[in-house]
């Protein structure tokens, strides 16, 4: 049986909760035993974004102490978390005392799909769903851990599920955290895009590896009273199995 520590990001933690708890349900049907580590705080990420790296550095040092001493991986539902740790942490600490515990964390953290189908070898669970789904790639997942393919592997191998490509699957949605605080007007234009692209699909859900992204796309279409939805690729998954 493989152990994982698994971490959950704050907001998801705070406003979506179901979601943490259906990663662990999918990653147990995976054969794994899951680890939880109820005192894990944020990796740090909106502080760096909002340019207080001064200011971020204990969040950053609390994170790596609560998991880069651990011989386990460590997964999570968040490419944008993800990727910042991988990518930014170093730089960030190097020539400090944590950039080892750096260095071995970064091994071992993965993205919730990418786990599943590069390290689990796992791209069929058996699930079940009569649904129609479009994919938005997160630019987190995308361009910070290079994936692609996993999802999409998991998807597909979802009997009764019919997947259409959007469009401009691959370019932003508009939420890049401040950014669509600082620049509203043409964050809300990108997110008023993605949405007519998967409106395009005639998909029930647009289903992504990152609930920023799908926050920040949800609120739109509540806006804008759109007939289609969202949804985190690990409540889906979750949702096949039954």
């Amino acid at each position: 049986m493989t152990e994982v520590d698994i971490f959950i990001p704050c907001f998801i933690d705070q406003l979506f909760p179901e979601t943490g708890f259906n990663m662990v349900k999918v990653l147990e049907k995976a054969g794994c035993k899951v680890h939880y580590n109820p005192n894990q705080t944020c990796c740090g990420q909106p502080s760096f974004n909002a340019g207080h790296w001064k200011e971020m550095e204990d969040v950053g040092k609390k994170f790596l102490a609560d998991f880069a001493n651990s011989d386990r991986s460590v997964v999570g539902p968040s490419g944008s978390c993800v990727g910042f740790v991988r990518n930014f942490y170093g730089e960030l600490y190097a020539n400090t005392p944590v950039h080892n515990y750096h260095k071995n964390l970064k091994k071992n953290l993965f993205e919730f799909s990418e786990f599943m189908v590069d390290v689990l070898k796992v791209t069929d669970l058996g699930g079940k769903l009569k649904a129609k789904i479009t994919y938005h790639d997160a630019c987190g997942a995308l361009r910070e851990c290079k994936i692609k393919e996993a999802p999409r592997k998991l998807l597909s191998n979802i009997e009764g599920l019919e997947i259409v490509e959007m469009q401009n699957s691959e370019t932003c949605c508009g939420f890049g955290g401040t950014f669509a605080v600082k620049f509203e007007p043409i964050s809300t234009g990108m997110a008023d895009s993605k949405v007519k692209d998967a409106l395009a699909t005639g998909a029930e859900y647009i289903v992504s590896t990152d609930y920023s992204c799908l926050m920040h796309i949800d609120a739109y279409i509540k806006k804008q009273n759109k007939n289609i939805k969202v949804m985190h690729l690990a409540d889906l998954l979750a949702l096949s199995l039954g």
